[in-house]
């Protein structure tokens, strides 16, 4: 068992669904966007989720139409939704009665300005997911803000890892937040080098 809880996103294999849930990790995310270039197909993730239990399922989706989400949810029988948006907290919670995420992107936040956008959305979601799309690292202003929140909000954390190193870092500065990691293509079908992400799970895994 892991020692934190731990969200992989952009799963888009077997391999890597069977060898996270076997780890222990708790929840698995799948990109539901056809635009997006990690995009799961209904059959295709239907085929990977046969073969799983215990796991937490979720729908990743960037989507701004909560419409459209709704449409493209009948498809995804998940236990969670992942949005990036965060107006459409209120409608989804209400429509779909499911546990919801928040992704944010903390490239547009300084470490002194995700308090007022955590304290806003609360009540609305299980998790903050903070992710980087331009590689930020974990530096000590981060870890200290992230400490800061986590002793408040449910935060999973997903820049800045980029090997045992760092996690033992954000581990060791921010007990309270989750991990989050994302999931990475096959070479071929059936064979997988899991790379970091091994390295990552193993490190967290019960002594």
């Amino acid at each position: 068992m892991l020692t934190k809880t731990v969200k992989i996103s952009n799963v888009t294999n077997l391999s890597d669904a069977r060898y996270c849930a076997g780890m222990g990790v708790e929840m698995l995310g799948f990109s539901i966007d056809e635009h997006a270039p990690n995009y799961i197909a209904p059959k295709k993730f239907e085929d990977i989720c046969s073969w799983l239990a215990g796991v937490t399922l979720i729908a990743e989706t960037s989507e701004t139409d909560p419409h459209t989400i709704l449409k493209v949810l009948e498809s995804y029988p998940v236990h969670m939704i992942q949005v990036e948006t965060p107006g459409l907290l209120n409608y989804l919670r209400s429509e779909l009665n499911l546990p919801l995420i928040l992704r944010i992107n903390v490239d547009y936040y300084g470490p002194d300005e995700l308090g007022s956008l955590l304290g806003r959305y609360e009540g609305e979601v299980a998790y903050f997911l903070l992710e980087s799309d331009e590689n930020t690292g974990l530096s000590s202003d981060w870890l200290q803000t992230l400490k800061n929140l986590s002793a408040e909000y449910p935060l999973l954390v997903g820049f800045g890892l980029d090997d045992e190193a760092s996690v033992g870092e954000l581990v060791e500065a921010v007990p309270n937040a989750g991990i989050a990691l994302r999931g990475s293509e096959e070479i071929r079908p059936g064979y997988k080098d899991f790379g970091s992400m091994m390295d990552i799970l193993e490190a967290l895994e019960e002594q």
